[in-house]
């Protein structure tokens, strides 16, 4: 009886936030926040002195390091972190309270314990249970949490989640997918990785393979301005509004224990990553010089953070996939794409046949169906394999299982696994400029959630783009997709090219992990869902 009761309370506790929350604006709007701005004199710490001198050494531009392996991704955010004087920020779809979260929870902690200002800014589509831990830092004077667009309900049932978003689907469906952390407006990290083990490419059981770039230099104020623009916007929430209280010292005094005590489990187990941190590699190197920046000049697009508006027509602002399709319509000769989800739309197809039409190469790398971790993502996909082909385009798909790890962000040790997966976006517009951000080459990237990125005009770093989509591409660690003609009324059939060992292998049918896999990827294809994917 008594947990009939307390059922009963739930729904309708959870049937009241349902009426309540079905308005177009977020929870929590009408709680008082102030605004806040980016560090105004950077050249007052190190690092903004460093870098203001180099960039003036430089005529100008900005330094910029790619940043292709998972763990150093990892100690790069530490590193930055612990360097940190009197700005932080740090702006991310996914904030995960796993091992290597919980450890930049602790840095971010430490950081305001020696009176760093600190500004964290998460959307709420993807919260899990323990990603919460770090609300608990709001109780430090010097630490403010925003959540972007949230949930009423602020648990992690995921029935209670699925049911609100059925009920307010036109407001959540919309997502701040962008990632960017900021020191002293002085050098930030961006690109595509979250917070999270399977982002740093330390888990076993899933790594998803992606890029950062470091960046100093003028660019670091042009990114801190975005920041702001998505700090101060009404579709930010202070945390404490969606609770209805502040979290407590004890909550945060609970927290610290609970952050050292697993941490020190970490060391004292001699975890690999956890003891590479106190080497202050790789980013001592950078800051000192031994590994050298590319000096270029870069372009931050970004879209608005209230884009919804701006793709309806009803609010003028920034759409940055535009600015991408310009930059790859501008081609002569070759454009190469890396992208975990591919589901162009019509807008992109056109795109590809009007490059194809120019005689440009156009080269794409995307997840297979057995590395890919979104089936519904890879069922929207598998519909434009045929047209992109017959347009002429060279389409590769990611094996699970590596058959050599270079390029690929992560060990042999981690590989062996066989649980790849790619999460990098990445363009190469003939090997003279790149982009690197958090869009993908899908219609959600492109019309629902907001992204960021840079456009850099440097043939070093598109070189290196280069090498690694070669490595990448190379028969033992991906498929090439050919198509194989059939009768006159039939359309062609897909074969998937590859190596196992020494062999060459093709394979009629479609490589998966299980014939449940592929029974459910064909199911999901039939269904009208491009527009969300």
């Amino acid at each position: 009886m008594i947990i009939s009761n307390r059922l009963h309370i739930s729904f309708v506790l959870l049937f009241v936030a349902f009426i309540n929350g079905c308005a177009s604006i977020p929870p929590g709007s009408d709680f008082p926040k102030h605004a806040s701005l980016a560090l105004t004199h950077p050249e007052e710490t190190r690092l903004g002195r460093q870098f203001e001198n180099a960039a003036q050494e430089h005529n100008g531009n900005s330094g910029f390091r790619i940043i292709p392996v998972g763990a150093d991704g990892f100690l790069m955010r530490m590193q930055m972190i612990h360097a940190a004087e009197r700005t932080l920020d740090l702006q991310y779809f996914i904030f995960r309270g796993d091992e290597t979260g919980r450890l930049l929870t602790e840095a971010v902690l430490h950081a305001a314990d020696r009176g760093v200002r600190v500004r964290v800014l998460i959307d709420d589509g993807e919260t899990e249970t323990g990603d919460g831990q770090i609300k608990a830092l709001e109780a430090h004077p010097s630490i403010e949490i925003r959540i972007f667009n949230p949930f009423k309900y602020r648990g992690h049932a995921k029935l209670f989640r699925a049911t609100e978003f059925m009920f307010n689907a036109s407001r959540l469906d919309y997502r701040m997918h962008n990632k960017l952390l900021i020191v002293d407006n002085a050098i930030a990290l961006i690109g595509g990785r979250n917070i999270g083990d399977q982002f740093f490419q330390i888990d076993p059981e899933s790594q998803f393979a992606d890029d950062d770039v470091f960046a100093a230099g003028p660019i670091a104020k042009q990114l801190s301005a975005t920041f702001d623009e998505y700090w101060n916007s009404t579709l930010s929430i202070p945390s404490e509004a969606l609770s209805g209280q502040k979290s407590s010292h004890a909550a945060l005094n609970k927290l610290r224990e609970a952050l050292l005590a697993h941490n020190q489990q970490l060391k004292t187990d001699g975890v690999g990553y956890v003891k590479r941190v106190a080497t202050g590699q790789p980013f001592d190197g950078i800051i000192s010089g031994r590994l050298p920046l590319i000096w270029a000049h870069a372009q931050v697009i970004c879209d608005s953070p209230d884009k919804k508006k701006v793709e309806s027509g009803a609010m003028v602002g920034r759409l940055m996939e535009r600015t991408v399709a310009n930059a790859a319509m501008a081609v002569h000769s070759e454009l190469l794409m890396v992208t975990p989800y591919l589901i162009p739309g019509n807008e992109g197809m056109q795109l590809f046949k009007a490059l194809r039409q120019r005689n440009v190469r156009v080269r794409i790398l995307t997840n297979s169906l057995e590395s890919s971790m979104i089936p519904l993502a890879q069922s929207g996909y598998m519909n434009y394999r045929v047209p992109l082909l017959e347009n002429g385009v060279e389409l590769f798909e990611i094996r699970s299982l590596l058959g050599n790890v270079k390029g690929s962000g992560q060990t042999a040790a981690i590989s062996r696994y066989g649980n790849y997966s790619l999460h990098a976006k990445l363009f190469v517009f003939d090997r003279q400029r790149v982009f690197i951000g958090s869009m993908n080459f899908d219609q959600r990237s492109m019309r629902i959630n907001t992204e960021i990125g840079l456009i850099i005009d440097s043939p070093a770093l598109a070189q290196q783009l280069v090498a690694r989509f070669v490595a990448m591409v190379q028969p033992v660690n991906s498929y090439r997709l050919t198509l194989r003609p059939n009768g006159v009324d039939e359309a062609p059939s897909l074969v998937w090219h590859t190596q196992e060992g020494a062999n060459a292998v093709e394979y009629d049918t479609e490589p998966a992990r299980s014939d449940w896999q592929r029974i459910k990827l064909n199911s999901l294809s039939l269904l009208p869902l491009d527009d969300e994917l």
